[in-house]
């Protein structure tokens, strides 16, 4: 396996490495091993420059993808998540057989996952990341970082549902009870495994009694009794209900 190859070369090369030693630049892997002392001892920029002579003069060499990944490395630990997901993403393209493939895609979506704003904000990157989690997802379902990648797509999706919630919050305020009406259907549709479900279908229900479209509540109500019997809004429901039948 190629990475315990680099791990075992690394070991031999550090225990001989002399800080004092110059680089052969003409060895691809002496470079690159001195690359991986200095990203271990967290020396990112010096690091990064080895990797990007790897990049520039050796595309070819069996070196190639291990720079790309730890370059890509570099960008996540100094917290550059859209030139990290970049970086990551280009070594999926270039060397799609690298060993380093399933790990650089799960961490394309921890950088979407980083990047991802609170739920008042834009959703873009949020949307981003709940992609790039369901693809690594679709090739690795058995991985050992699906579980983590489940969690983070369900921490998501329930930002979403709260961005869209939120929103039709807001319309309330602004009197605007029809295009609130909007926001809180589409939690309802296309979020019922967040949080935010049962809240926008209370929502929906205390906005249509204040607009009087009874005829919709009237069936409306039971869907929401049958889903959350045991909620604490039933006897609010109730005394809605009755009032309109």
């Amino acid at each position: 396996m190629k990475q315990l190859s680099i791990f075992l070369f690394a070991i031999i090369f550090l225990a001989g490495c002399k800080s004092s030693e110059k680089i052969n630049y003409s060895n691809e892997q002496e470079i690159f091993l001195n690359a991986l002392k200095l990203f271990n001892e967290k020396k990112y920029d010096e690091a990064y420059s080895l990797l990007d002579i790897i990049a520039l003069q050796y595309p070819a060499s069996q070196y190639a993808d291990d720079a790309q990944y730890y370059t890509a490395e570099i960008n996540y630990a100094k917290d550059e998540y859209i030139i990290a997901a970049f970086q990551y993403n280009k070594l999926l393209r270039n060397y799609s057989a690298s060993e380093y493939s399933k790990l650089a895609m799960y961490k394309v979506g921890l950088c979407y996952y980083q990047l991802s704003p609170p739920y008042d904000r834009d959703q873009d990157y949020t949307q981003k990341g709940i992609s790039s989690f369901q693809e690594f997802l679709t090739l690795y379902p058995d991985d050992s970082l699906s579980l983590d990648a489940n969690q983070k797509i369900q921490e998501l999706r329930n930002k979403l549902a709260h961005s869209q919630y939120f929103t039709g919050e807001i319309y309330l305020k602004l009197s605007s009870p029809i295009s609130a009406l909007i926001y809180f259907d589409e939690v309802i549709n296309n979020y019922p495994d967040t949080e935010y479900f049962e809240r926008a279908f209370l929502a929906k229900i205390q906005t249509l009694y204040e607009i009087k479209h009874y005829e919709e509540l009237k069936s409306l109500i039971p869907v929401y009794k049958n889903l959350f019997p045991k909620s604490g809004s039933i006897a609010q429901i109730d005394v809605i209900y009755n009032e309109i039948r």
